[in-house]
């Protein structure tokens, strides 16, 4: 089985929150931003600080994020509750997507309309001349299991990272096809995932959730 799907050796039960990062002005524009450096809003910093309040009650034991802005920001409003250090990875940095960053959803249609139809179709695409969705989850998905592989057994890692970027790392993990990574639906901002480890691999426990993960109760536990 694939080392992405495998859990092996200490630390069952182990669990990963990846939690995109809060809005930006280009969020609210519908503006492609890919590896551009994009303050949060205000909005944005609100919406971090409302999340942190609540990813707290899950007593993370590390946290690692994106170096850019957006991510770094909304990692530290965790960090500043838990009296935790923020490692920063460059490896976690958004989907670069040449051309297509800085553009309008309408005007990626209305330039790239062939190449964005192929993307929607799974087809394995470099968007603006940037990064195939497979190159993302190879650099992405190795942080994320080299520091959940520091955790201790039933530990929470969490992960501050981009939507395009969340979506892929989540598919590699879970062992999916790439041609079906698309069927994970998007995140709003400041939302997250939860991947648990149980017996034979990653699960996915919880998707763009915005409230505390609550127990699941009956055959499907």
């Amino acid at each position: 089985m694939s080392p992405f799907g495998e859990a092996s050796g200490p630390g069952r039960g182990r669990r990963v929150i990846l939690w995109r990062h809060g809005q930006t002005s280009w969020n609210v524009e519908r503006r492609f931003q890919g590896t551009t450096d994009v303050e949060l809003t205000e909005t944005g910093v609100a919406q971090a600080r409302r999340a942190a309040r609540l990813l707290v009650a899950l007593k993370p034991d590390a946290i690692v994020a994106s170096d850019l802005k957006r991510a770094a920001h909304t990692a530290a409003e965790l960090a500043a509750l838990t009296g935790l250090d923020v490692i920063h990875d460059e490896g976690l940095r958004e989907t670069y997507a040449g051309f297509w960053q800085g553009l309008t959803h309408e005007e990626i249609i209305a330039r790239y309309g062939e190449e964005y139809a192929a993307w929607k179709r799974g087809e394995p695409v470099r968007r603006g001349g940037g990064e195939l969705e497979t190159e993302v989850a190879d650099r992405a998905a190795p942080v994320v299991l080299r520091h959940a592989e520091k955790l201790p057994e039933g530990g929470t890692l969490v992960v501050v990272s981009h939507g395009g970027t969340i979506r892929t790392t989540i598919g590699r993990l879970l062992g999916l096809d790439p041609h079906h990574w698309e069927s994970l639906g998007g995140l709003s901002n400041c939302c997250w995932s939860v991947l648990g480890e149980g017996a034979r691999g990653w699960r996915l426990l919880e998707h763009n959730a915005g409230t505390l993960p609550e127990p699941v109760l009956g055959d499907d536990d």
